[in-house]
């Protein structure tokens, strides 16, 4: 209760902090897992705002990375930051058996925390994802972000399901790709599930509805804009909140609605500003010349006007 008599709302529940990057997994030219650019990349991450880093999911491209190549990306990066930030390591594939191994395999590494998708192309009814998330809570000690991404995987995780789910105790999060704001909504009401948007276009709206953060692919290249709206907003300056949040869409729109994957956006840009990324891995393709310099003029206009106002 507030002095002027009105009922406020706990804070939420932020099981791995507020501002997670998806980190993009540096390769060498020749295509290998860059485990020194990994260090690099998430030592710079951390360093400007993020508190949790979501390694080996879809902009970490996972599907074309080894189980070998992401345990060692967790030991890695675990090494880079010590305990600054939380990791969360994507373990989710289309085989529950599979995924259980990744998700042993994870903790042993040293992650915070598993990111676990919905198994896709299969496209399971509600009772099997429900059976297939609580088998994957139940392989290892380590709390578990659902990750409701239904245009990648032809599955959405329902808000029922996900109300069930909750009742696990190792089930404490979700990345919410699901442009549902209704259902996610309904969620929240009901559970205390940690909600982060999982589109960065979707953060401010989820932020003031009561989700925990998010998990955002743009951060790669632009950390500090993003933190920057969850603080103008906890510091109670929603209309600062609402200007921040504004002024990223130029570059938001160009990584992520351009028609190329945010994994080859966010590698371009990297690229360009040397910093470490290296190529895709097929059957991803590289962003061409245009791609890139458009690119950069988004993130140079974006980087003046936080120099400008020191945000």
């Amino acid at each position: 209760m507030t002095t002027d008599g009105h009922t406020t709302l706990p804070p939420p529940l932020r099981p791995f902090g507020r501002a997670l990057c998806a980190m993009v997994t540096p390769f060498t030219e020749a295509g290998a897992l860059d485990l020194d650019g990994a260090q690099r990349l998430a030592d710079r991450l951390v360093s400007r705002g993020c508190d949790g880093l979501v390694l080996s999911g879809t902009t970490g491209e996972s599907p074309t990375t080894t189980d070998a190549e992401k345990a060692a990306l967790v030991t890695a990066v675990r090494e880079a930051v010590g305990e600054r930030a939380a990791l969360v390591a994507g373990v989710g594939t289309a085989d529950t058996r599979h995924t259980v191994e990744l998700a042993r395999a994870a903790e042993q590494a040293g992650a915070d925390g598993l990111l676990v998708v919905a198994p896709y192309y299969s496209r399971p009814p509600q009772d099997a994802l429900e059976s297939h998330f609580r088998e994957v809570a139940d392989a290892s000690g380590l709390p578990v972000m659902l990750y409701d991404i239904p245009g990648r995987t032809g599955v959405r995780i329902e808000p029922d399901t996900l109300v069930r789910l909750a009742e696990h105790p190792r089930v404490v999060a979700v990345k919410d790709c699901s442009s549902d704001l209704l259902g996610t909504q309904k969620v929240l009401a009901r559970t205390d599930l940690a909600y982060y948007a999982g589109c960065d276009e979707q953060i401010l709206a989820l932020y003031a509805l009561g989700a925990a953060g998010y998990v955002s692919t743009v951060a790669n290249v632009a950390p500090e804009p993003f933190r920057a709206v969850l603080d103008a907003f906890d510091a109670g300056d929603t209309r600062e909140a609402a200007r921040l949040q504004r002024r990223t869409i130029p570059l938001t729109e160009l990584m992520m609605a351009s028609g190329l994957p945010g994994t080859v956006t966010a590698k371009a840009l990297l690229n360009a500003l040397h910093l470490p990324a290296g190529p895709v891995r097929s059957p991803l393709r590289p962003a061409g010349a245009g791609t890139v310099a458009r690119l950069l003029s988004a993130h140079g206009d974006l980087a003046a006007d936080a120099a400008r106002l020191q945000v």
